[in-house]
């Protein structure tokens, strides 16, 4: 059934991935596009097609985000793109309804937040869908998905990085470790997936540093090769904060000199897939998708 669908749009192409597939089924889509995250693109997506309005919020206008859906008709919404979980500690000034769901939070995790929005939409008649809602054929298929395959070395990191990555997904702290010889290198926090590859990367070059006008240093114990572990939350909300792997992932791994990226198959959109492969590729990366 054709519909107008809500769309709350954060930051990066996912918003437009999923705009354009709604657009491709016939759906009207009223984005509600977020001052702080949303790139201005979408105000030319809008003029250059009748069945796309725009309104821009700010990430606190929570009660104007619940009257320009209803405004609109939409019934079912999703959100799509991140919002950096760092703005909840930002100068953002929430409105009332906002600050009273904060106020009645336990913690401020993702899901706890995002969870309480859903809940608040849903009685004022908006249901949150999916974030994977007309983008299926996106999500990761099982197997290797590059022409090299983890080797043994990777494949150990990558049986360690599970465990660690598991443990912190289960927090809702961050889905993404970085191992190096099966020791963990860096874990993600707020900074999120490609951030926390970097960060890794710095590490390890540090290693290889010395003091100005020191003696060279002593060559670390660690194999230099980076393993990328991402995980999907043991209980995922596919309604909001669903992995998701695009081509920056793998230009911060090329600059990090990580050699191997493990994901969650059936649960992890890949953005950009032949791009992405193709580069991974060129770059001599493995990517491997399992179920877990």
């Amino acid at each position: 059934m054709v519909m107008t669908l809500g769309l709350i749009a954060g930051n990066g192409r996912f918003p437009f991935l999923l705009l354009d597939a709604a657009r491709a089924e016939g759906h009207s889509v009223c984005v509600a596009a977020i001052k702080e995250e949303t790139e201005p693109e979408m105000d030319l997506r809008a003029k250059a097609d009748k069945g796309i309005t725009v309104h821009w919020l700010s990430l606190g206008e929570l009660s104007k985000l619940i009257e320009t859906f209803q405004k609109a008709g939409v019934t079912k919404a999703v959100m799509a793109g991140q919002v950096k979980h760092k703005q909840i500690f930002s100068s953002i000034r929430p409105d009332w309804r906002l600050a009273k769901l904060l106020l009645n939070l336990k913690t401020r995790s993702t899901d706890a937040l995002l969870g309480a929005v859903a809940k608040v939409l849903g009685d004022e008649g908006i249901e949150l869908i999916s974030s994977t809602t007309f983008l299926e054929p996106l999500l990761a298929a099982e197997g290797v998905l590059t022409e090299r395959a983890p080797d043994a070395d990777e494949s150990k990191n990558i049986e360690y990085g599970l465990g660690v990555a598991r443990a912190l997904a289960g927090f809702d702290i961050g889905q993404t470790v970085v191992v190096a010889a099966q020791a963990c290198v860096a874990v993600e926090a707020m900074e999120g997936t490609d951030a926390t590859i970097e960060r890794a990367g710095r590490v390890m070059r540090s290693l290889d540093g010395s003091p100005p006008g020191g003696a060279a240093a002593e060559p670390s114990i660690l194999a230099r090769r980076l393993t990328v572990v991402k995980v999907a939350k043991p209980n995922q909300d596919m309604r909001f904060d669903v992995p998701v792997i695009g081509r920056a992932t793998v230009e911060a791994m090329i600059r990090a000199g990580a050699s191997c990226l493990s994901i969650e198959a059936g649960r992890t959109l890949l953005f950009d897939r032949e791009a992405l492969l193709k580069r991974a590729t060129e770059a001599g990366i493995a990517i491997v998708a399992a179920r877990r």
